[in-house]
């Protein structure tokens, strides 16, 4: 190892971007398990790198003892005191040694280091940038496909769109240059995998980014965006400044700018609506291109009986219910179309049950049962509760009866009368305050 290996590393730091520092700390502890693979003595060693000058050396670490039993592991502190007079028994000696063909082993060590080091960097350098720029929009060349997936050529690295991620109408051909949502950043022991897409609808919200700068500077936001890859994509859009035209501004110059998307989505149809805060103005909307007559909506249950002409049916509808289904999941709202004719025949109970109304009177209903359910169920829990403290009242007074009666027992059976005269009449008084005070206290109970 020489000054000529620090500068490679210093060489290596700039057009790789890997430290110089962490690559010698690899080659330290390399080069230690290389000294115990290729020196079977069981000794412990220590490598030390000079970072100006490249030059290695090596120590025992052996611990200081009065008597030497393992000459490996250990050192007298006499002789430790010749090569630091500060150890003492007890104390770690570095004692420096030079093995022989080192250098070799020192050689083939760093080389391999040095190879997996930059390894390492590149893949995490490569990792950390496409990571930052996840769901963000990125140009590839199409490589080859296979059953599965498609390969990308992204210059540093090669992305993959997996087939959940593809869109079934769009043919992929080699070299094809083609825009793409980076949908996911996998670290791998190899190298970092990146995940594409072409199916998600972000994808056409950045194409929409690049395309309108008015979007990149704040002036019109998209409020929403739904997508059925391939065939329909629905936006909704809306202009922080009410001198600028949101719609105008996304379709662009004799439609230029949505023109440039519709071109990167092999041909996919873009609908651009206005967003508005009255939700029957955005259903209006987001049924376009159909003409809307009225729109009646139940703002709790989130549903919505929209009305139009026979002759606009079934293009509110659209193609296999795509553009009802579209609006829907555009608005957050369930959307029931119906004609004029088809209107004007349904029953209020009819309408009411389309925009759940009859639900919330049901649901109201089924409230105040359970409600009344409850009441009642206290007032016979109470009603028991009094029963059952009659009865332990009844139960008191029949042992104060008792308990009263035991005090005077009958001495003699043949002749109760005589001891019935012996009851004094102080003994008739308390017996009979006992029992109005039990009285008293069972009513205050009840």
């Amino acid at each position: 190892m020489n000054k000529e290996f620090i500068l490679a590393l210093e060489e290596i730091k700039k057009t790789k971007n890997v430290d110089k520092k962490i690559i010698l700390e690899a080659l330290e502890k390399a080069l230690v398990k290389s000294y115990q693979k290729n020196y079977d003595n069981n000794e412990n060693v220590d490598v030390n790198i000079d970072e100006e000058t490249g030059e290695i050396e090596v120590y025992s670490l052996r611990d200081v003892v009065e008597e030497v039993s393992n000459p490996y592991a250990e050192i007298t502190s006499t002789k430790a005191k010749e090569i630091d007079s500060k150890l003492k028994v007890g104390d770690v000696c570095r004692v420096k040694i030079a093995p022989k063909n080192f250098g070799r082993v020192a050689a083939q060590t760093a080389r391999n280091i040095v190879i997996q080091k930059i390894r390492d960097a590149q893949r995490d350098s490569v990792y950390s940038e496409y990571l930052d720029r996840a769901n963000d929009i990125i140009t590839g060349i199409v490589q080859r496909q296979d059953k599965y997936n498609v390969y990308i050529n992204l210059d540093k690295i090669e992305g993959i769109i997996p087939t959940k991620e593809q869109v079934d109408s769009e043919v992929y051909t080699p070299n094809q240059r083609i825009k793409l949502l980076i949908k996911d950043v996998k670290n791998t022991t190899k190298e970092p995998q990146i995940i594409l897409s072409r199916r998600d609808k972000n994808l056409v919200e950045r194409l929409f980014e690049l395309e309108v700068p008015e979007i990149t500077n704040g002036i019109i936001e998209i409020y929403a965006i739904d997508r059925e890859a391939g065939s329909r994509t629905k936006i909704a859009v809306y202009s922080n400044d009410p001198e600028i035209d949101s719609i105008g501004a996304c379709i662009g110059y004799k439609g230029s700018r949505v023109n440039s998307i519709v071109e990167e989505l092999q041909g996919e149809k873009i609908d651009i609506i206005n967003y508005d805060k009255d939700i029957k103005v955005y259903i209006k909307n987001a049924l376009s291109p159909a003409e809307i007559i009225d729109v009646h909506i139940n703002e709790k249950k989130k549903q919505s009986l929209v009305i139009v002409r026979e002759d606009q049916l079934s293009l509110a509808i659209g193609k296999e219910g795509q553009n009802a289904r579209l609006a829907a999941r555009l608005t957050g709202w369930k959307i029931d179309i119906k004609s004029e004719a088809e209107y004007k025949s349904l029953s209020q109970a009819e309408i009411d049950d389309i925009l759940g109304l009859n639900e919330e009177e049901a649901e109201e209903n089924e409230s105040e049962i359970v409600e009344d359910s409850s009441k009642n169920l206290d007032d016979e829990t109470a009603t028991k509760d009094i029963l059952e403290n009659d009865s332990n009242l009844k139960e008191l007074e029949e042992i104060s009866k008792d308990n009263k009666l035991e005090d005077f027992e009958v001495s003699d059976k043949d002749d109760p009368d005589d001891d019935l005269l012996n009851i004094e009449k102080e003994d008739l008084e308390s017996l009979s305050d006992d029992l109005d005070s039990l009285l008293d206290d069972s009513n205050d109970y009840l």
